[in-house]
């Protein structure tokens, strides 16, 4: 298969659908596109009813490119992460995995225009975020949550108004900056470097102000990270994490208990902001982000050393400290849906406690004069206890 076709079929994709966010190429389904959060199957002529292992083997080995060492780590380890770009369309970025004997592809479109905040409608609290000057800041989500936008998008922010040596460590590079204030140096692993924790090594000796993790892959990196943090760099970076609280024990579970009170005191000096985000269906169609803000106070210090105890819980602070710019991801749904830009059903399936959302909506609904229940009209019963009492 030859490189015009490769592109012609990923080019048709592309316009089968709006909104497409992934292409899914699958053993025994047709090609397939993400839009808005649904498969939808693309129409060729003549048509792909059943890709067989056959030909997403060689799509895979042409996305490859010859690449040995992708080659050997895919069949080393059963997958492996790529870019590649479609000339004038769209870059993206490619893992391929083996499944049952036979070779699947998904390949992510990355945006080519940085956006901004408002853009994004993100909270205004991400404008502090790129005003740090050291420390630790964690954007945390499922995969394809927009992590990388997010993380984009505070980069951009920094770029345009601090004059600064910036190096990013990214798997694979996604969004392209171009040099404003800012001089960056963009790595993507495989190309510029092995390993995170080696690449994070070495770009202490590259006098950055600011470095970009693209994953906390494990406790090598995490420590390497702090370390960073600790003198005087700001480090950005993700973890696959479901909320705050996770985050700081996911954190902590990768180092012995022997070294828990250490990591527990690095942890509560350098930690400045753990954002946690999920995308949710938008009404009219497209998705929204919904977000857990927390940010770093006494109280908060105080439950990394010594953990969540009963009314010092993450939750907790978080929803005590909206004045400061925190907030829980289900005051973020009753905002959404005060909005009016998810439904009802939307805010409490995605709520991480659904009775703290359904009050919060059963409030907003009465304010409007709109019935809270399904419930009919109640009377008095008048006749309760009466019969007993004629005995």
């Amino acid at each position: 298969m030859r490189k015009q076709e490769i592109d012609y079929i990923l080019t048709k994709m592309l316009d089968s659908a709006k909104n497409v966010s992934d292409l899914n190429i699958t053993v025994g389904k047709p090609f397939q596109v993400e839009s808005d959060g649904q498969l939808i199957n693309v129409k060729f002529d003549p048509p792909f009813d059943k890709l067989t292992s056959f030909q997403t083997e060689i799509f895979a080995m042409n996305l490859l490119r010859q690449d040995r060492r992708l080659t050997d780590t895919l069949l080393s380890e059963g997958s492996c992460d790529c870019s590649y770009e479609l000339p004038g369309k769209a870059r993206f970025r490619v893992n391929i995995f083996s499944q049952r004997g036979h070779y699947s592809i998904v390949l992510r479109k990355l945006e080519t225009k940085i956006p901004t905040r408002e853009d994004l409608n993100l909270p205004e609290v991400f404008r502090n975020m790129s005003k740090e000057k050291n420390g630790i800041i964690i954007i945390t989500g499922a995969t394809g949550s927009g992590k990388t936008t997010s993380l984009a998008t505070i980069l951009n922010e920094i770029n345009e108004e601090q004059s600064v040596h910036i190096v990013t460590l990214e798997d694979p590079v996604e969004y392209v900056h171009a040099h404003k204030k800012a001089t960056l140096n963009q790595r993507e692993m495989g190309a510029d470097f092995d390993t995170f924790a080696n690449g994070l090594r070495a770009a202490l000796r590259q006098a950055p102000k600011i470095i970009l993790v693209g994953e906390m892959r494990d406790r090598e990196t995490v420590e390497i990270a702090l370390n960073a943090a600790e003198t005087g760099h700001l480090v950005l970076t993700t973890l696959h994490t479901i909320d705050a609280g996770s985050t700081i024990n996911r954190i902590i579970g990768m180092f012995t208990t022997e070294e828990e009170n250490q990591i527990r005191i690095r942890l509560a000096d350098t930690i400045r902001w753990i954002v946690c985000q999920r995308l949710l269906p938008k009404i009219g169609g497209g998705r929204t982000a919904a977000f857990e803000i927390l940010g770093t106070n006494l109280r908060v210090r105080d439950s990394i050393l010594n953990g969540e105890t009963e009314g010092k819980t993450f939750y907790e602070i978080i929803a005590a400290s909206k004045a400061f710019g925190m907030i829980t991801f289900d005051d973020y749904m009753v905002k959404l849906f005060s909005e009016g830009l998810v439904t009802e059903e939307t805010a409490r399936g995605y709520a991480s406690n659904k009775s703290i959302v359904g009050r919060g909506i059963d409030f907003l609904k009465s304010a409007k004069g709109e019935a809270t229940t399904d419930i009919g009209r109640l009377e008095v019963d008048r006749d309760y206890g009466r019969m007993k009492d004629r005995w």
